[in-house]
């Protein structure tokens, strides 16, 4: 018998839904679906509690193959969730480029955002805005990183990316190449950490 069968069985045997149990376990009731469907497993930290509640060990509860599984599963989840916390990290660093002097003045010397004079109010206001929506998404980035919302966390990846892409873009077209390299790196270390996340879940 499967695992996802053993489970269903189990908490039928109890008379419990698949809501009441998930409360039991403290997981949400879409994690119970999921397992119950065979379409995941829960990590090793869950499979302890299932086994506790049920009184039941691991070993009955689940083969070595799927022991396996279950720990690469586990293993990719935390990569996962660790590109979105660092990939965060990044953008809120970004707010830096409202304080050190990497923007050019028509005086040819170096000042920070506020520290420009010779600039449109709009031009001010957009960078500013990009800078902004950058530190903001970090910030969430960072706080969702903490909770087990995978499809948030892509949300954020994506917005992210978005926002880096944007800025480098904006920056160069605006002729502020120290901004703009500052922009590039943080955005080919967003990528280069996303790209490694996708590669283990082959």
């Amino acid at each position: 018998m499967e695992f996802n069968e053993k489970l269903q069985e189990l908490r039928k045997g109890r008379g419990l839904t698949q809501e009441e149990l998930a409360k039991e376990l403290f997981v949400s009731r879409t994690a119970i679906s999921k397992w119950e469907s065979g379409r995941g497993y829960p990590s090793i930290d869950s499979l302890k509690e299932i086994s506790r509640y049920f009184s039941v060990s691991i070993d009955e509860l689940i083969c070595s193959d799927e022991i396996i599984a279950a720990a690469e599963n586990e293993k990719r989840d935390l990569v996962k969730k660790y590109t979105a916390l660092i990939c965060g990290l990044l953008d809120v660093l970004t707010a830096l480029l409202l304080f050190i002097p990497v923007f050019g003045n028509s005086k040819a010397e170096a000042v920070s955002l506020f520290g420009l004079t010779d600039i449109s109010m709009w031009l001010m206001i957009v960078y500013t805005s990009v800078i902004g929506l950058s530190v903001l998404n970090g910030i969430s980035a960072v706080i969702i990183s903490r909770f087990d919302k995978p499809l948030w966390n892509k949300h954020r990846l994506v917005t992210g990316a978005m926002l880096s892409v944007t800025a480098v873009f904006l920056f160069m077209i605006t002729r502020q190449p120290y901004a703009g390299i500052i922009s590039f790196t943080i955005l080919i270390s967003k990528g280069y950490l996303i790209l490694r996340s996708y590669k283990t879940e082959k």
